[in-house]
C-alpha cells in the first residue's frame, strides 16, 4: 500500500488535482484524500498545499517526487527481471526533444529501440522552448546551448556547427550575401526559444592564428517568425528566407542540394548538444541504455561539406 500510495502521489502531480488523479485511477475523490493524507502523515510533513483551485508540491514533496520516481523505476526494473529475464527491459521512459530533432534522429532510435525491448512504452514530446524536466517527469532531455537549470545533470554530446543556408530558389530571387552584414538586406527567418526571440547571429571569421579571429555580430529580421524548427526548415525549403540552424537539422538538405550553404569563409559559433537528466542519483536501466544508445546516434552522424 505504501508504494500504491506514493503512485498515487505522482498522479496527482502530474494530473493537477485530487479529483484528476482519481478520474485517472479509478477512484473516489475521498479515496485519494484519504490516502494522500495517510502518506503526509506517515512522513510527518505536508506534501501538497491545497486551495479550492490549485495545488502546489511542496519541497518536501518535491523530493519525494523525485526520490520516488527512482524508487519506482528500479522496481518495475526488478520485477522484469524476475518475471521475464535478465537481459529484459520494460517500463516507461519520457523524452523530450527540439522538433526536427526529434522527428529526423530520435524517433528512428525509438523504433529501432522498442523493436529489440517490447516490454518497453517511449513518450516523445517535441518542443524548441523550455522544459521542467523534474516537474514534467522527464527521463531524457536534448537541447542545444548552455544549461541554466545548475540542479539537473548533464552530458555533454558534441559540438555541432550552426550553418546559414537558404533554398536555390530564394537565392535566385534574392541574391547571394557574400557578407554577414548583407544578412540585413534578406528575409531571415527566425526562430523564438520560450522567451527569447534568436534573431542576433554571431559570425566568427576563418583566420590563419587563432588569435586573427574576429566576431560579428548581425540583428536579423524577416517577416517569419516561429517557435517550431522543422517549420523553420520547411519555411526554408520553400524559398520564404534564409535561416541559422544546427547541421543536425539542415545537413542532409545541403548534401542533396535542397539547401545552399551561405557566408562559408564566416563560421558560426558552435554550440554544444546536451542529455539533459533530473537531479536524481540513480537511472533505470532502461533510460541509461536509451541514452547511451542516442550518444552513439549523434556522434556517428557527421557531414562533410564541399
Amino acid at each position: 500500500m505504501f508504494l500504491s500510495n506514493i503512485t498515487l502521489f505522482l498522479q496527482i502531480v502530474e494530473k493537477g488535482s485530487l479529483v484528476a488523479a482519481a478520474r485517472d485511477a479509478g477512484l473516489s475523490p475521498s479515496t485519494v484524500s484519504e490516502r494522500l493524507a495517510a502518506l503526509e502523515a506517515h512522513f510527518g510533513v505536508v506534501l501538497l498545499n491545497r486551495t479550492t483551485r490549485a495545488i502546489s508540491v511542496t519541497d518536501e514533496g518535491r523530493a519525494l517526487m523525485e526520490g520516488a520516481k527512482v524508487i519506482l523505476s528500479e522496481v518495475e526494473d526488478l520485477e522484469a527481471r524476475i518475471r521475464l529475464g535478465a537481459q529484459s527491459l520494460s517500463g516507461a521512459i519520457r523524452i523530450s526533444a527540439p522538433c526536427d530533432l526529434g522527428r529526423a534522429i530520435v524517433a528512428p532510435e525509438i523504433d529501432q529501440f522498442l523493436l529489440e525491448h517490447p516490454a518497453i512504452s517511449i513518450e516523445l514530446l517535441l518542443s524548441d522552448g523550455y522544459v521542467d524536466v523534474v516537474g514534467q517527469g522527464i527521463d531524457i532531455a536534448l537541447r542545444f546551448g548552455a544549461i541554466t537549470d545548475s540542479s539537473l545533470r548533464v552530458r555533454t554530446l558534441s559540438k555541432k556547427q550552426r550553418i546559414t543556408c537558404a533554398s536555390p530558389d530564394y537565392l535566385k530571387k534574392h541574391g547571394t550575401p557574400s557578407k554577414p552584414e548583407e544578412l540585413k538586406n534578406h528575409n531571415c527567418l527566425v526562430m523564438r526559444f520560450g522567451e527569447n526571440l534568436d534573431n542576433i547571429w554571431r559570425f566568427g571569421i576563418e583566420a590563419k592564428a587563432p588569435e586573427e579571429t574576429s566576431l560579428q555580430t548581425i540583428n536579423v529580421r524577416g517577416d517569419r517568425v516561429t517557435n517550431d524548427g522543422e517549420l523553420a526548415r520547411q519555411w526554408c525549403l520553400k524559398g520564404f528566407g534564409i535561416i541559422l540552424k544546427s547541421e543536425l537539422d539542415v545537413g542532409p538538405d545541403i548534401q542533396t542540394g535542397r539547401l545552399i550553404r551561405l557566408l562559408t569563409e564566416y563560421t558560426p559559433s558552435s554550440i554544444p548538444l546536451q542529455m539533459l537528466f533530473p537531479p536524481s542519483r540513480a537511472q533505470p536501466r532502461r533510460v541509461r541504455e536509451f541514452a547511451d544508445r542516442l550518444a552513439l546516434r549523434f556522434q556517428s552522424t557527421e557531414f562533410e561539406f564541399e
